[in-house]
């Protein structure tokens, strides 16, 4: 899961709830928009959060940047049924919020984080009008990898076995132990711990098994005409990173790596990765992403 270095929200950010006409979202937002919106897409097992390192450094370019909660994510309400995680009722949510924000003619920007960039390739291919660009973030042609199908599997059984408390203790114990230098501060590590308990099970089991199933949809992707990018870390353990290379030729798409990161560079790197984003919307690299 993507781990935030901090919680504490940047000057000139505030959270707030999102209205929609499929319901109200949690949500943090940043900047004034002068260059246009962003809507950032957290993963599987993630939150708006996940995107908090990226709030100031895409409102200083000129962008107003909204991250939301998804659909039974944290602080977003969302019944106990899985037929409402589904892929497109979760498709329909994020155009419902992107017509929320009210970018206007210009769409609006989004970004979709591993998870979060299958939700929004389901989006795109519903209806693209409402966006300007789409940004999949460390998120793959299809299914993800082998190994991490073994990991997302086993998560979904133990939730089918047993309450989310247990799980998370399971988990916990499995991990490696930390580094003295990269040790996760007790403010963070007490919010993995909210978070994981907040979030709808329905949610994480459904939108799990998507991950073992996502069909690969890049060539009907490749037909719509909008500016596309791929960026991602040097590695990546849900979609190799040449995976990542092979689908940014397939759409065409502009491609960023970000050095020194992996699955999560909005957490990486976040200032390379801002840079990487407002540079793609400001239009650098725009000839790469159309046929």
């Amino acid at each position: 899961m993507s781990k935030p270095p901090y919680l504490t929200l940047p000057a000139g950010a505030e959270a707030l709830t999102l209205d929609t006409d499929r319901g109200p979202f949690a949500a943090y937002r940043a900047g004034r928009g002068e260059r246009g919106t962003a809507l950032l897409v957290p993963g599987f097992t993630g939150s708006k959060e996940d995107f908090i390192a990226l709030l100031e450094p895409l409102a200083a370019r000129g962008y107003a940047v909204v991250a939301v909660d998804g659909r039974g994510q944290y602080e977003s309400a969302g019944p106990a049924d899985e037929a409402a995680y589904h892929l497109e009722e979760l498709a329909a949510d994020l155009l419902a919020q992107a017509r929320a924000l009210g970018a206007g003619d210009g769409g609006v920007h989004l970004v979709g984080h591993s998870l979060g960039g299958l939700v929004s390739r389901a989006a795109v291919l519903r209806d693209a009008a409402p966006f300007a660009s789409l940004t999949l973030m460390s998120s793959g042609p299809a299914a993800v990898h082998v190994d991490q199908q073994a990991q997302v599997k086993l998560l979904v059984d133990a939730l089918a076995a047993a309450d989310k408390e247990t799980v998370w203790q399971a988990m916990r114990s499995m991990d490696p132990p930390e580094a003295p230098d990269a040790r996760t501060p007790p403010e963070v590590a007490d919010f993995l711990h909210r978070r994981w308990l907040a979030t709808e099970t329905a949610q994480l089991t459904t939108t799990g098994r998507q991950l073992l199933t996502e069909p690969d949809r890049v060539a009907h992707l490749a037909a719509v005409d909008l500016p596309k990018h791929v960026l991602s870390g040097e590695k990546d353990y849900a979609w190799p990173v040449e995976w990542l290379d092979e689908m940014a030729v397939r759409l065409p798409a502009h491609r960023t790596v970000i050095p020194a990161a992996e699955h999560s560079p909005n957490v990486d790197a976040p200032a390379a990765t801002a840079n990487a984003l407002a540079d793609f919307w400001d239009g650098r690299g725009r000839a790469q992403s159309r046929p």
